[in-house]
C-alpha cells in the first residue's frame, strides 16, 4: 500500500498534503465553502511513482475547499531602550486559512526521469 501525498508551496511555506488532510496557510481570497486550487506543486508521489517538478510539476495541482478564516495567537513584540523610560509594546495576531485537501492531480514532467520508490512491502 502507498501513500500519496504531494509538496505544495503558498505563501512561502512549502507542505506536504494528502487528500482528507487539513491544513492552515495564509489567508486565501474566497468565502468559506469555495474550492482552492494549487497550481505550484514541488513533487508528487501517487501509486508508488514520484515526480519532481523543475520547479514545478507541469499539470500537477491540488484541489481543496476553504472550511473557515481566522486569525493566529498573539505575538508580542516589546522594544525596550533603557535609562529612557522608553517601551514600545505591540502585538500581531496573524491572518490564515483553514483548507481540506480534496484532490491530488499527478501531471507530468517529460523532461524528468521518473523514478520508482520501494516502500518496504
Amino acid at each position: 500500500m502507498t501513500i500519496d501525498y504531494a509538496i505544495i508551496t503558498t505563501g512561502g511555506h512549502q507542505h506536504r498534503v494528502r487528500s482528507g488532510d487539513t491544513i492552515s496557510v495564509q489567508t486565501q481570497k474566497g468565502e468559506v465553502g469555495e474550492k482552492v486550487t494549487f497550481n505550484d506543486v514541488l513533487l508528487t508521489h501517487i501509486k508508488g511513482e514520484t515526480i519532481v517538478g523543475l520547479p514545478y510539476v507541469t499539470g500537477g495541482s491540488v484541489t481543496g475547499e476553504i472550511i473557515s478564516h481566522g486569525k493566529g495567537k498573539k505575538v508580542i513584540s516589546l522594544r525596550y531602550k533603557n535609562k529612557t523610560r522608553h517601551r514600545v509594546k505591540t502585538g500581531h495576531r496573524q491572518p490564515f486559512s483553514s483548507i481540506a485537501i480534496t484532490d491530488i492531480k499527478k501531471g507530468n514532467n517529460a523532461s524528468r526521469k521518473k523514478v520508482k520508490v520501494n516502500d518496504g512491502s
